[in-house]
């Protein structure tokens, strides 16, 4: 096990971490930061000062115009990007695009790229992704999916209502996931300003730290022509684990910049204020939660290392980024839950950044699979695994007979 990073990423992360420090974090009390997340002003502003710095979209491929960024890579310049709120904004690696991107490289036509894709690469862009709907459709469980798609002649015909999609204000184009008439699902591609298309509302959040926040959006007979489906018909399911797995993965490492960053909060606050005749951070009830911080943030960064590797070589690892999607949220929700409570009424106010954090990670055990999906997915391959084990042990005793 070889935990080095080369040199050429050692520049990187240095070169990200300098740029959050001199480019991003001063503007993290700007008003264009409001209720529903940066606003498309101050997204370009920042996007463009990401660009000239050299670290644009750093995930794409290079023949697309980004740094074409092993997963490896992307677990260290991702965290260094995330100890600012702003910083995946501006690198344009935030949720949902970064997983658009991903997944239109992988399935997307060479028209379907130039089309829609490299103009999202080079920041002029935004995408949202519609698969989450409301009761009785898919949340949790997709199979519940209510959206449908109809054929009719050379086009598609969409209806249904999407919800808590994120980037929806805003968005220039939109992965629409519909159930076929089959019972299948499909992805399809459509421009938002599309005839039929409506964002209803803007749903009010406890995280602001998406532009565009997160939308309601109607599909009235969204009609799609059929060079605009996304990979192949039928196999929607299929392509959204192609984004997802990676997906999970990213937003632990943009939530573990964003812990580290209040841990770092915690950890200064603690030394220098005073309680009882001592520093705080030598009062042994704050020593520890202090301690028990680093422990959980290096445990993050092993799960994060250690399934992007896995993705590095070609494996699926879905299991493993299930793994490291429940261990991350809980582990780095628990360290800016103890910062909060370190710095006490600095903690609960905008004294300091770690209010914001606390109140944008909190989703994050949510998103993309709230922790009891996940457990009961990881728990069903195990027992099926511990059941093939079996099964060949006993068919091996049966061939010694």
């Amino acid at each position: 096990m070889n935990f080095d990073i080369s040199p050429e990423l050692q520049a990187l992360r240095e070169r990200t971490r300098q740029f959050i420090a001199e480019q991003v974090i001063p503007l993290e009390g700007d008003p264009r930061h409001g209720l529903h997340g940066p606003s498309e002003d101050l997204r370009r502003e920042l996007v463009a000062r990401a660009r000239a710095a050299g670290l644009l979209t750093p995930h794409a491929s290079i023949e697309m115009g980004g740094l074409g960024l092993s997963h490896i890579a992307k677990a260290v310049v991702f965290e260094e990007a995330g100890y600012s709120n702003l910083g995946p904004t501006a690198l344009n690696i935030h949720a949902p695009d970064e997983g658009n991107i991903h997944l239109m490289e992988e399935v997307a036509t060479p028209a379907q790229k130039e089309r829609w894709l490299r103009p999202q690469v080079a920041g002029l862009t935004r995408s949202c992704f519609a698969m989450t709907e409301p009761d009785p459709g898919a949340g949790a469980d997709p199979s519940m999916l209510k959206t449908t798609a109809v054929r009719d002649g050379d086009d598609y015909l969409i209806n249904g209502v999407k919800w808590f999609i994120t980037g929806a204000g805003g968005a220039d184009y939109v992965i629409v996931m519909a159930r076929m008439e089959d019972g299948t699902a499909t992805m399809f591609l459509t421009d938002m300003d599309k005839a039929g298309i409506t964002l209803e509302r803007s749903m009010d959040a406890m995280d602001s730290c998406f532009t565009g926040g997160h939308g309601v959006l109607r599909f009235d007979n969204v009609r799609v022509p059929a060079t605009d489906v996304l990979g192949e018909v039928g196999q929607g399911f299929r392509y959204a684990q192609i984004r997802l797995a990676p997906a999970r993965l990213t937003h632990c490492m943009r939530w573990l910049g964003q812990a580290r960053r209040a841990h770092d909060i915690a950890l200064d606050y603690a030394s220098r204020r005073h309680a009882f005749g001592k520093p705080l951070a030598e009062h042994e009830g704050v020593g520890f939660m202090l301690a028990d911080n680093d422990i959980d943030l290096h445990t993050a960064r092993l799960h994060i290392w250690h399934t992007a590797w896995l993705l590095d070589q070609g494996q699926k690892g879905g299991f493993e980024s299930s793994r490291a999607k429940v261990a991350c949220s809980e582990a780095e929700w628990r360290v800016v839950d103890r910062c909060v409570q370190i710095l006490g009424g600095q903690g609960v106010t905008a004294e300091t950044p770690v209010m914001r954090i606390f109140m944008d990670m909190r989703a994050f055990r949510i998103y993309d699979g709230p922790s009891e999906v996940h457990r009961w997915s990881m728990a069903r391959k195990l027992v099926y695994k511990a059941q093939q084990t079996a099964k060949a042990a006993q068919d091996y005793s049966s061939t010694l007979l």
